[in-house]
């Protein structure tokens, strides 16, 4: 039996949102621990690669801002991909001695970095739907 039109495509939207939201509020808490305890060893590490430790304030936009934007849907696409460049310079500056590592159970060392990726990048490609401030189509989605 064929579905009635749109259902399909309520359940891709309930699908972004629940998406969206675990995203959002994940990499949100992130960003918390960073507003309460600063980025002094992110400033740290970046001159351990010659990079100006000023940068580390971008772990705000990454980690604080962009989330709520995923999370509300507005912006969510540039937002989804501000989180995965976020996500890319942590890899790079923190975890690339595990980057081929297997954790005590099997599995990757990096699973939950690199779900953060994933989920930032399916993100950014699908949008936010129509449970969003932006809508399915709204120009700021």
């Amino acid at each position: 039996m064929a579905e009635a039109k749109g259902k399909g495509n309520a359940r891709e939207d309930a699908g972004k949102l629940v998406l969206r939201v675990a995203l959002g509020l994940l990499i949100l808490l992130h960003g918390v621990a960073k507003l309460r305890g600063g980025v002094g060893f992110i400033s740290g590490m970046l001159g351990q690669h010659g990079l100006p430790g000023v940068l580390a304030y971008g772990v705000y936009v990454g980690e604080v801002l962009a989330p709520l934007l995923i999370i509300a849907g507005v912006w969510t696409r540039l937002a989804s991909a501000v989180v995965a460049v976020n996500m890319v310079v942590a890899l790079a500056l923190v975890h690339m001695g595990e980057l081929w590592t297997l954790s005590k159970t099997g599995g990757w060392a990096l699973e939950l970095q690199g779900m953060f990726l994933a989920a930032s990048v399916a993100v950014a490609l699908l949008g936010a739907g129509r449970y969003s401030v932006g809508g399915a189509r709204g120009r700021f989605n």
